[in-house]
């Protein structure tokens, strides 16, 4: 069977062995390099990059809000994420600022080549390599230049079962985490299940398991079928479940699944899709969901709870409802909105549910983060570029976001991150209201409601010349600021709901009175992004458990949180300290043992060493 991300549930990615790391040496030396070589420094140039992201975007598109969603899941680790094509070409990086600067010293960086070829044995080239995941840890790189790096890849394969690219977590050699291999290759699944999902037109798509919660989670299975009942493609977990090998060619639905396709068929066409149970060849009984993906069928957008109108996100407190009643009062009536607030205040879930409220709500909407893409592409992201505009362009040019929101909503989020040069045309934009592509003398009209966010002091940034005051004041028609989510009197409701939104199947998920307890005193310095990572982690591991205890809890969190007191007592600094004196406690108490320590606190011995750290 080909590699796959899929992977069974309690099964983990192992760090190479050591005849995989020998092999992966052995290539580095034929290809000419030594351990003294200095690393290939060489970029493409900024025209080139947006070329081969032209040629990725499907693939880049899919891939980007993933990243994002690792990144929450690392940061402030000292670490990066890094996504590459099948050629080894970084396409995009996120990460810590203080390590971002350490890795583009040794070119990890958009624009650099990261092969076995140009950089020795290192993760991102051996996963390509071995097409497979693959750690690499400290002077298990082949170049002593790379060796101050711990690196866990994930090979990203195409519907097709090719090479799509890779993506990775980096960091400092001395905070490895045994669990970050797992988390990378959850976003590695998501993507390709998402990629395969998005590949064929007039097709039946099943997803199935053997408990009906399962449909719609990473262990899904996910098959594609012509409508003559020939399977296209099938992910790694249906390919596990019906014990397919790497040949699919000729394998028909009445062949793998009873009843056979017409039954399916006749369930979902009147209405697009329909649940069914199905046996499996080999005896097992499934629960799936079938949906048809007709060319000419309509595209019905379906909106998640979390991203639903503005009445749903009203949960009683009063801070948020005066802000909801104010945005509410300018819709369609031509008003930017600035939204301020920390991150993870649900500056974008405000956004999303103001433009589903609005006269604008059956066009586009179209958001852009300032700070995730890099700043020698921003350009032609915004604005898009003409035919011609650079070797190498796409043939018919590419529609910037701006374009792409015609008639709709442009949602610029972090806005304090776009560059200064870049703020100069977007107010012309905002201006004259329209576009004109690099490359092209031919001006685009647009029409579009504008929202921006930040959590940056604009006014701050003003006075020292970092923002443009123009565009300030052109941006903040109305300004709403979101409170944090330890100033949020609703917290119990907003958690029910996002319980709700975790439901799978006939589960319905609680908390224990000592959770919830937990939960309202803690100060929630990451706010609703941290808590709903908490809460979705918890719910995965509660499995058939219906009541999230401590023990279904994040290790790290629950130390931090039992440390840190009451809400109103705890500050980033506040909890730092009270942690900090929690391990230097338990050190004392096991005589320096690290080990002992942290199995007394329940944590693991790297998050002590990335405490001791700080």
């Amino acid at each position: 069977m080909p590699y796959s991300s899929f992977q069974p549930l309690g099964e983990t990615a192992m760090p190479l062995d050591l005849a995989t790391l020998r092999n992966a040496h052995a290539r580095s030396r034929q290809f000419g390099l030594s351990e003294n070589t200095r690393p290939d420094y060489a970029l493409l140039s900024p025209n080139a990059l947006a070329q081969r992201l032209d040629q990725h975007r499907l693939f880049y598109e899919h891939a980007l809000p993933l990243v994002e969603t690792l990144y929450q899941q690392i940061a402030n680790t000292h670490s990066m994420i890094v996504l590459t094509d099948a050629s080894g070409l970084v396409l995009h990086s996120l990460g810590d600022d203080d390590f971002l600067a350490r890795a583009q010293k040794v070119a990890l960086q958009p624009g650099a080549i990261w092969t076995e070829q140009s950089q020795g044995t290192n993760a991102i080239g051996t996963a390509l390599a071995e097409h497979r995941p693959a750690t690499v840890h400290g002077d298990q790189h082949f170049l002593k230049a790379n060796q101050f790096l711990t690196c866990a890849s994930v090979p990203i394969l195409d519907p097709h079962g090719g090479l799509s690219g890779v993506i990775d977590v980096t960091g400092d050699y001395r905070g490895y985490h045994r669990h970050t291999m797992a988390l990378v290759r959850m976003q590695a699944q998501t993507l390709e299940n998402q990629l395969l999902r998005d590949a064929f037109t007039d097709v039946l798509y099943l997803g199935f398991h053997g408990r009906r919660e399962f449909v719609g989670t990473l262990m899904e299975g996910i098959a594609a079928f012509s409508l003559e009942g020939h399977l296209l493609a099938a992910n790694g977990s249906a390919r596990f479940q019906l014990g397919l090998e790497d040949d699919i060619a000729g394998l028909r639905f009445d062949a793998l699944f009873d009843p056979g396709m017409e039954h399916v068929l006749a369930r979902c066409q009147a209405a697009g899709e329909g649940w069914v149970t199905l046996c499996l060849h080999n005896g097992v009984m499934v629960q799936a969901r079938a949906a048809l993906r007709l060319r000419d069928a309509p595209v019905v957008t379906r909106v998640s709870p979390r991203l639903s109108r503005l009445g749903y996100l009203n949960t009683g407190d009063a801070q948020l409802a005066r802000v909801l009643e104010r945005v509410g009062k300018v819709l369609g009536r031509d008003v930017p909105v600035l939204i301020t607030g920390e991150t993870g205040t649900g500056k974008e879930m405000l956004a999303q549910a103001m433009h589903g409220d609005s006269p604008r709500a059956d066009k586009s909407f179209v958001a852009v983060n300032c700070a995730s893409i890099p700043e020698t592409l921003i350009e032609s992201e915004l604005f898009g570029y003409a035919d011609g505009a650079f070797t190498g362009a796409r043939h018919k040019g590419h529609r910037g976001k701006i374009v792409q929101a015609h008639g709709g909503t442009l949602f610029l989020d972090e806005i304090g991150d776009m560059p200064l040069a870049l703020q100069a045309r977007l107010l012309r934009v905002l201006q004259q209201r329209e576009v004109i592509p690099l490359g092209s003398a031919q001006a685009v009209p647009v029409d579009i409601a504008l929202i921006c966010a930040t959590h940056c002091d604009l006014p701050a940034m003003v006075q020292r010349g970092e923002f443009r005051a123009d565009l300030y004041y052109r941006i903040q028609g109305l300004t709403v600021r979101l409170p944090p989510t330890r100033e949020r009197t609703d917290l119990a409701a907003v958690i029910r709901k996002m319980l709700n939104a975790e439901q799978t199947g006939q589960l319905r998920y609680t908390l224990s009175p000592q959770v919830m307890d937990l939960f309202l005193a803690y100060a929630w310095p990451g706010n609703f992004r941290q808590l709903y990572n908490v809460l979705h982690t918890a719910c995965v591991l509660a499995g058939d458990e219906t009541e999230i205890t401590l023990a279904h809890l994040p290790d790290d969190f629950v130390i931090l949180a039992e440390a840190g007191g009451h809400a109103q007592e705890s500050s980033a600094g506040r909890l730092a300290t009270v942690t900090q004196t929690a391990i230097q406690s338990a050190l004392a108490e096991h005589e320096g043992n690290v080990s002992a320590a942290a199995r007394a606190l329940g944590v693991s011995r790297n998050t002590i060493y990335r405490k001791q750290r700080h």
